[in-house]
């Protein structure tokens, strides 16, 4: 028997739909995967802004601000990247509970991953966009230093390098960032979002 048979979950007043209703908009998750330096975080902090302007509550769940701290004693082996991703999906359900729209900016290169989120979260609940910028574009950002980095030999098994990224199949959005500029792209998702904020 697992110690976590005798955990018993406490049945409080408030729940997410009473917050729900107390935002006046629905809670869910919009996760954005995409190669390093594609563009997740700065359209997810575009898209977070156009919601704030419409003021629906958020929170945004940086793969950086998690590596720092929550799972900060992770490695980057194949198996603790999809630990730090299961973390990251059980984090936000947190969230979606507190009636929050949560904006989800991670590589998550397999789907593999990504069908484990979407499982955890739970299907009416998970929002997928695809943030496709090519390699070549990435590497010429290069807004960390990361490709330098993996040029130069000093990080192994890095996305789209040497550690392979599978474009999701089947993404409710596809945002091609060479095509269109951040502006455009923020609406167009904010549109996409805008029949799942309402309460059913």
């Amino acid at each position: 028997m697992s110690q976590i048979d005798n955990i018993t979950t406490f049945n409080f007043s408030l729940g997410r739909e009473e917050r729900n209703k107390l935002n006046a908009h629905s809670s869910f998750v919009v996760w954005f995967t995409g190669l390093s330096g594609s563009g997740k975080s700065s359209l997810a902090n575009m898209v977070e802004k156009l919601l704030y302007e419409q003021k629906v509550r958020t929170f945004v769940l940086d793969g950086d601000s998690l590596r720092k701290g929550l799972n900060k004693e992770l490695t980057f082996s194949l198996k603790e990247r999809e630990e730090n991703l299961r973390v990251a999906a059980e984090v936000a359900k947190i969230l979606i509970s507190s009636g929050s729209v949560v904006l989800a900016s991670f590589i998550s290169p397999k789907q593999a991953n990504r069908n484990m989120v979407r499982k955890i979260i739970g299907e009416q609940d998970f929002i997928e966009v695809f943030v496709n910028t090519s390699l070549e574009t990435c590497e010429k950002r290069d807004v960390k230093g990361l490709y330098k980095k993996v040029r130069a030999g000093e990080i192994k098994n890095f996305t789209g390098i040497d550690s392979p990224y599978e474009k999701p199949i089947n993404p409710d959005i596809e945002i091609e960032t060479e095509k269109e500029n951040l502006e455009e792209a923020a609406s167009r998702i904010l549109k996409l979002l805008q029949k799942k904020l309402e309460l059913k």
